[in-house]
């Protein structure tokens, strides 16, 4: 997973304006005429999915205050110093029940800005910020905690998809930049558009026009595709939902992807969902080309893991122990 090309380039994303091939610059085409968005790409990025409050009001950064960013990021989230006493980068110290997952060598986060040193990939509300969630929104996703805490150690059921290995946490739809495996190989063929992301190897099959329906349901909602000028348009809804309260079945993706030149597609997505957030918000990055192959995720390989939590939870049980979340 190391050692791939970085994500880090794509036009001023404030006017949110893709701008394909120059007009002097051949476009690229499939065998049936289509634009060619396919490839093998890579969308890690440092840059923050929101904006940090000590860039509250820039958009961009300038060539220093980025580097040093870059270089206090990379340190940050450097799994290999770790405090175990003190606890660093998110996980909490020994004495709280802290341990540390992987080391360093797992991750593939990104370890530079986008090219043009954006703030955040959030581009639409300007300040970089998700809109405010809704009232109700914010009632379900605390119910949904409670819940969460109280039953997580019932069954299989009770686990969330990522738990199950059924969907990965940066696949989406739609993508955003994560901690690994923020690979993603797109295939064209005539009438369809695949999406297969290496987390957890997850596979859109997405059609294009007015073609029939997939004979078969996807967990990731159910998309449609359509061509504008240059630019792949797809548009889901139908979404399952998730326990976290900030995806509903009310969601409504749109996603535009536009080649920008043989090594870059810009990727960028506006969501909709009136019952979790009091606006639509937009988010940009870059799709990069890089060198292949996938890799499998084999996630719990078996899902000896969850086998492993709920049978630890079942022996806590017979020994009167208290079980943490």
């Amino acid at each position: 997973m190391t050692g791939r090309v970085l994500a880090a380039s794509l036009a001023s994303a404030m006017a949110l304006t893709l701008v394909p091939l120059s007009a002097t610059a051949q476009p690229m085409r499939t065998p049936d005429g289509q634009p060619d968005v396919s490839g093998t790409f890579t969308f890690r990025t440092i840059t923050p999915f929101q904006r940090p409050s000590q860039f509250a009001e820039l958009e961009t950064l300038d060539a220093e205050t980025a580097a040093e960013f870059e270089a206090s990021e990379r340190t940050r989230q450097n799994r290999d110093l770790f405090d175990p006493e003190k606890g660093s980068g998110g996980y909490q110290p020994r004495s709280e029940g802290g341990v540390l997952s992987y080391n360093e060598f797992w991750y593939e986060r990104g370890i530079e800005l986008t090219s043009d040193k954006r703030t955040s990939l959030v581009v639409d509300p300007s300040n970089g910020r998700l809109p405010a969630r809704t009232e109700s929104a914010q009632m379900a996703a605390r119910e949904a905690a409670a819940d969460r805490r109280e039953h997580m150690y019932d069954s299989y059921e009770n686990r969330s998809s990522g738990d199950r290995c059924i969907m990965g946490f940066n696949a989406g739809p739609p993508m955003r930049s994560s901690a690994y495996n923020n690979n993603v190989m797109i295939f064209q063929s005539p009438g369809y558009v695949t999406i297969l992301n290496e987390m957890v190897h997850n596979a859109r099959v997405i059609p294009i026009g007015d073609g029939p329906d997939l004979p078969f349901s996807q967990r990731s909602g159910v998309s449609r595709g359509r061509w504008e000028g240059e630019t792949l348009v797809i548009e889901t809804d139908q979404f399952a939902g998730g326990s976290s309260g900030l995806t509903s079945t009310n969601m409504h993706l749109v996603e535009r992807l536009t080649r920008l030149d043989p090594d870059t597609v810009a990727y960028e997505y506006t969501v909709t969902d009136s019952s979790i957030y009091t606006a639509p918000y937009t988010v940009m990055m870059p799709l990069r080309r890089t060198d292949g192959p996938l890799f499998e995720y084999a996630c719990h390989e078996g899902n000896i893991g969850l086998h492993g939590i709920l049978a630890g939870a079942r022996n806590l049980e017979l020994l009167g122990r208290e079980l943490r979340p």
